[in-house]
């Protein structure tokens, strides 16, 4: 394992495939939750709104676990752990070039009309397994 996401793990951050990020709850159970998903650089980030279940478990342990298995590809996929830092600033911004990359749409609607606060979860990768048949 590495802390480096590989070049040929870039497609399945950059295309809309889904993810499955694994967070630890207070009682110390996981806690799953299926993400859109983007890549800065060696980080990974994706969208939560402050009050969820994945936004309460990462402020009290931001310890993470996050998974891309394409569906098209499900011999293949990138586990990426790591530490989050968790902001608001970017938080609408960050939903909705996601909702125009997952859904094809210019803003994410879902929100509106709600006082829902939207962050930004960026994952700093500690430790990176990426597995392709093909390569």
């Amino acid at each position: 394992m590495t802390n480096s996401i590989p070049v040929a793990a870039h497609s399945l951050i950059d295309e809309p495939h889904f993810a499955s990020v694994a967070t630890v709850q207070p009682d110390g159970r996981p806690q799953q939750s299926v993400v859109w998903v983007k890549r800065d650089g060696n980080d990974i980030l994706f969208s939560t709104t402050r009050g969820r279940r994945k936004e309460l478990n990462l402020a009290a342990d931001p310890r993470c676990s996050l998974l891309i298995n394409p569906k098209d590809d499900p011999y293949s996929y990138l586990e990426v752990r790591g530490t989050v830092e968790v902001a608001e600033e970017g938080g609408r911004a960050l939903i909705d070039e996601l909702a125009g990359k997952y859904l094809g749409s210019d803003r994410y609607e879902l929100d509106d009309g709600t006082d829902n606060v939207r962050v930004v979860v960026r994952v700093k990768p500690d430790k990176v397994f990426y597995f392709s048949p093909g390569s």
